[in-house]
């Protein structure tokens, strides 16, 4: 990698463009809980258990040789996954809960 020329340019460019990343992950992350907030009311509904761990297992896999393929560390990525999920069982027992 060769210096930049002007490096606090260099690193606005950087900056902005991780910016740009992270909003569109939150939106990713909304897009996502909203489909997972539909499986809850499903789930409750017809009484399922909010957390599927077979799911769930295969899910971690899965995420998995998908960071590798990325040049991803597999342990973050399933530490994400983790970290969702627990949300995602949160919603699906208070939805649960509700009925």
């Amino acid at each position: 990698m060769t210096a930049p020329q002007d490096p606090k340019a260099e690193l606005l460019r950087l900056r902005a463009s991780i910016d740009n990343i992270d909003a569109a992950l939150i939106f990713m992350l909304a897009e996502r809980f909203r489909a997972t907030q539909q499986v809850g009311h499903l789930k409750a509904e017809y009484d399922m258990p909010a957390s599927d761990p077979g799911r769930e297992e295969q899910q971690v896999a899965r995420l998995r040789a998908l960071a590798e393929e990325a040049h991803l560390d597999p342990e973050f990525a399933e530490k994400w996954f983790n970290f969702v999920v627990a949300e995602v069982i949160r919603h699906h027992t208070a939805a649960a809960e509700s009925r």
